[in-house]
């Protein structure tokens, strides 16, 4: 099916293909009962809208995950995309330094698609991936990121991409990985985040903070078909718990900017 959608990609305008995408949506509603509650919760509690316009934006948040599930394969078919810098003047400052940085994502609009566009001059990045999406992504990511350096680094039940994460920060390079789920780890920061106190993984702020790295915030949020603004916020340099609050403050801001493109559909506020 991923194959026959990026053949698709290569001949159908983008327009037709995201109104496809509509025709799925109520099978997720329908079928995907945690996901559509946890989606429309977080609407009416942590945003404080009302219900009417809760089940709006749930049906609209479910959208958008289709259409950067379709962008990315449009990408991997050819299709390009226009990429608006927001703060880029500090993060190019960081480029010409000689120390390693961190890049802390998010599962908001399409942040791999900064991979395909970034220039890291002398730096290499290495970027953390999960290593169970599917052959056809994994050949799509190795092709895109081929073009602009960026390295894979699989998860290890070992741990042993921590050592290749740390080591590329002590030789100078960027590191980039995901900081808003928790992946069965017990170790978390907790964190005031929509009011309420949520779970962060400790991660990746403990390996930012133990090499005194710089810290940024990096954010592609979709604003029209072919348009994303990638957005760079610089993270204090603090000790853990600190920063971790810094990068949630960071992440909230940016929600709130873009309400239905954080793609969070299971229960993020344990105790909610």
């Amino acid at each position: 099916m991923q194959r026959s959608l990026t053949a698709v990609l290569r001949v159908l305008p983008l327009p037709l293909v995201y109104g496809l995408d509509v025709l799925s949506i109520p099978f997720y509603i329908l079928f995907r009962r945690k996901g559509r509650h946890a989606s429309y919760r977080f609407y009416r509690r942590r945003m404080g809208y009302g219900p009417f316009k809760s089940w709006r934006y749930m049906w609209r948040n479910h959208f958008r995950m289709g259409q950067a599930v379709i962008d990315r394969f449009a990408a991997f078919a050819g299709k390009s995309f226009r990429l608006v810098r927001e703060n880029q003047a500090p993060f190019d400052a960081l480029l010409d330094r000689p120390e390693g940085f961190v890049m802390l994502s998010a599962h908001t609009g399409l942040y791999e698609l900064a991979g395909y566009h970034l220039q890291t001059g002398a730096k290499r990045l290495y970027a953390l991936v999960y290593p169970h999406e599917t052959e056809d992504v994994m050949q799509g990511r190795r092709q895109q990121f081929a073009r602009t350096g960026i390295q894979m680094v699989p998860v290890q039940q070992d741990l042993a991409h921590l050592y290749t994460l740390s080591g590329a920060l002590a030789e100078g390079h960027i590191v980039s990985l995901p900081a808003d789920r928790v992946f069965g780890s017990p170790k978390t920061l907790t964190c005031n985040f929509f009011g309420a106190p949520a779970p962060f993984p400790k991660g990746p702020f403990v390996l930012a903070t133990s090499r005194q790295a710089q810290a940024v915030a990096v954010f592609v949020m979709k604003e029209g078909v072919r348009t994303y603004r990638l957005i760079y916020k610089m993270l204090p340099l603090s000790e853990p718990a600190a920063l971790a609050q810094a990068y949630a403050d960071a992440l909230e801001e940016t929600v709130r900017r873009y309400p239905d493109q954080w793609f969070n559909f299971y229960d993020f506020w344990h105790a909610d």
